[in-house]
């Protein structure tokens, strides 16, 4: 899954590029003592230092009973990228490249998200996103968007297109109609759409 060097900001966070090094993982220092932990889940001037995104517009929350998959999704206009990461359970995350000029269209990388494992991940503009919960617990996933949303530029790709062949972890217990309704990667290759990057996404 870890393609390339990994580099550490003054203690706060390491980021790795992933086997598609423009997903980015990145790991944040967490803080235990006998009272909890604290972690700083988001550092402006460090995500610059980087050349990680540091504009977003909007902060969401969703909650997920376990055994849920969401996915795939991707909104091209305004293209959308996301960073991902969890404050409570466990997920697995999976990023699929879906730019037709890419060297890499139709692969996928993934990472698993916890709230204790102090993760995140980067989905950058041309890419499908989705999770599957793990364990017994819900999850509840936080991220932050660099573009607003528009349910009218929100397309997918069904999670399970065996041309995909994304290895999920679980067999989903519950999967929303709509999912199960998403186009097949061969219908999104023969008809991809054209995104339009923000200037938030594009790497510095």
């Amino acid at each position: 899954m870890v393609a390339r060097e990994t580099s550490r900001l003054r203690g706060q966070m390491k980021v790795t590029p992933l086997t598609i090094p423009d997903v980015l993982l990145i790991e944040l220092d967490l803080y235990e003592d006998e009272r909890g932990f604290f972690i700083a889940r988001y550092q402006a001037e460090s995500f610059r230092q980087y050349g990680l995104p540091s504009e977003f517009v909007q902060d969401n929350h969703s909650r997920s009973k376990p055994g849920v998959l969401r996915g795939l999704h991707f909104q091209y206009t305004p293209a959308q990228g996301k960073l991902v990461g969890v404050s409570r359970g466990q997920i697995w995350d999976v990023a699929v490249d879906i730019r037709p000029d890419s060297p890499t269209f139709g692969q996928h990388v993934s990472a698993e998200l916890s709230d204790l494992n102090g993760r995140l991940l980067w989905v950058p503009v041309g890419f499908a996103h989705g999770f599957c919960v793990l364990g017994d617990e819900p999850a509840d996933v936080l991220y932050k968007v660099d573009a607003p949303y528009n349910p009218r530029g929100e397309v997918g790709i069904a999670w399970n297109d065996p041309e995909l062949a994304v290895a999920w972890p679980i067999v989903p217990s519950i999967v929303s109609a709509r999912d199960r309704e998403l186009q097949s990667f061969a219908e999104y290759r023969t008809n991809p759409v054209g995104w339009t990057v923000p200037e938030a996404s594009r790497p510095a």
